[in-house]
């Protein structure tokens, strides 16, 4: 190797090492930026996070939880001044029945206290929650009343909701037994003049804000945003079936179709063994519909008005819209007393089925522990702005073996007028005349629940 090769050689060797050299402090220099960088950022954090400890132990000395007025207000004036009616009016039921609420509820809304904050009491978060159902009235104005945040309120309403369906379905809104089916034809045949029903189906739109999203399945036939509800009640106008939360779009028969009652009474799970006989005819129990469901073995309707009806067909529309009648004062007294139901709600659609649901069971449990209904309450109901869609089924999508069934019972009503000696037959029930029935037997009828749950 010549001197010049051997110089090239080295040069080139020097210019690697510089390279590499330059290489290794610059890596070290944006290291060293960056762990400067991560410090600041930490020291930030830490300085923010002792910055919010010590105003949560600031608060922690000033207000627990809530400002003082407001504790003030629910601990001296709502615990220990709030008279009976003050407790109806405000929710909607007794204290006996808020207290005995509290206690079912227990097991699922207890919160443990920490060190920055105590815990909202049960009583006053079943509270908030009750309020809100009641009156439909913003989460901003319940915190302001309550004394907590506007997402405290939005959490009590959520969870009560969610407690009272998992603790209190199982005890105030079930499927009835064969002893308890054959209970409620009694009871209703006793108390509205049909034989083998043991409830009343029927639907409600609720009227919700216009969603985000999927507005146009939610608008129905009236033009506005609604979910459905449907229920079944018995005799006592008490809900045994409910089934919430389909757009409001859709046609109550789907509804139907796609419940688990359908399936029930189509496998004849809804009926007695062997079938009890009318005029000498089995028959099994039967539900009562309007013309939005298709006829049925087991789901009635009235004939189709017109001026071609016989007598016995007329007699038996009338009994029929008798007997329905209970379903309406149901719904009535629903809304009135938990105006969520009623008013615009404006909670999220998730949370719709599941405050629907919850409303069914409270209701429930306030008929039974008898507490007063305010007549007062349906006044708004009877003013609604919103008027109920009203579906008619075409006649092709009746079951024609039910006709039978319908034909039987003209047969059962006409004889029960010639053993009465005849009568008129009114084209229309006075709406007024079942509401008061309904409240004059409203102590019998919670005490004869109680008896079948």
């Amino acid at each position: 190797m010549t001197r010049e090769e051997s110089a090239r050689h080295i040069k080139s060797l020097l210019v690697h090492l510089l390279r590499q050299r330059r290489e290794y402090i610059n890596n070290a220099l944006v290291q060293r930026r960056n762990e400067i960088n991560r410090r600041i950022r930490h020291r930030k954090f830490l300085l923010q996070r002792m910055k919010r400890m010590r105003m949560m132990a600031s608060r922690a000395h000033t207000r627990p939880w809530s400002i003082t007025e407001s504790t003030d207000w629910w601990e001296r004036v709502v615990m220990k001044e709030f008279q009976p009616r003050d407790w109806l009016e405000k929710f909607r039921m007794s204290k006996d029945t808020f207290f005995a609420l509290c206690g079912k509820l227990q097991p699922r809304l207890t919160r443990m206290n920490t060190n920055f904050r105590q815990a909202l009491p049960l009583e006053k978060r079943v509270a908030v929650a009750l309020w809100r159902l009641a009156t439909n009235v913003e989460y901003r104005t319940i915190s302001a009343l309550f004394g907590v945040g506007c997402s405290t309120v939005g959490q009590c309403v959520r969870e009560v909701c969610h407690a009272v369906v998992l603790l209190l379905k199982p005890v105030y809104l079930q499927q009835p037994s064969e002893q308890e089916l054959d209970e409620a034809v009694r009871l209703f045949s006793m108390r509205w003049g049909f034989p083998h029903c043991v409830g009343v189906l029927d639907s409600l739109h609720i009227p919700i804000m216009t969603p985000p999203s999927k507005a146009t399945h939610c608008c129905n036939r009236n033009g506005w945003h609604s979910v459905v509800l449907q229920g079944v009640v018995n005799g006592l106008g008490q809900f045994w079936d409910v089934c919430a939360g389909f757009p409001g779009s859709t046609e109550d028969v789907s509804i139907l179709q796609s419940s688990t009652l359908w399936t029930m009474a189509s496998e004849g799970r809804l009926s007695p063994q062997p079938p009890r006989n009318v005029l000498g005819q089995p028959m099994g129990y039967l539900l009562l519909g309007d013309s939005a469901y298709p006829l049925q073995s087991w789901l009635l309707k009235c004939y189709p008005e017109s001026g071609q009806l016989t007598p016995r067909q007329r007699r038996f529309n009338y009994h029929l819209r008798h007997a329905r009648s209970v379903v309406e004062v149901a719904f009535q007294r629903l809304r009135a007393r938990w105006q969520c139901l009623h008013r615009r709600n404006d909670c999220r659609l998730d949370l719709v089925p599941t405050m629907v649901l919850a409303c069914c069971i409270l209701h429930n449990m306030c008929e039974v522990h008898g507490d007063a209904f305010v007549e007062e309450w349906a006044d708004d109901v009877s003013q609604a702005e919103c008027v109920q869609p009203c579906d008619a089924l075409p006649a092709y999508m009746d079951d024609p073996n039910a006709e039978r069934v319908r034909s039987l019972l003209c047969d059962y009503f006409c004889q029960q007028q010639q053993q009465e000696g005849g009568g008129h037959i009114p084209e229309h029930l006075p709406y007024r005349s079942v509401a008061s029935f309904l409240h004059v037997a409203e102590t019998t009828a919670a005490a004869e629940l109680l008896t079948l749950l």
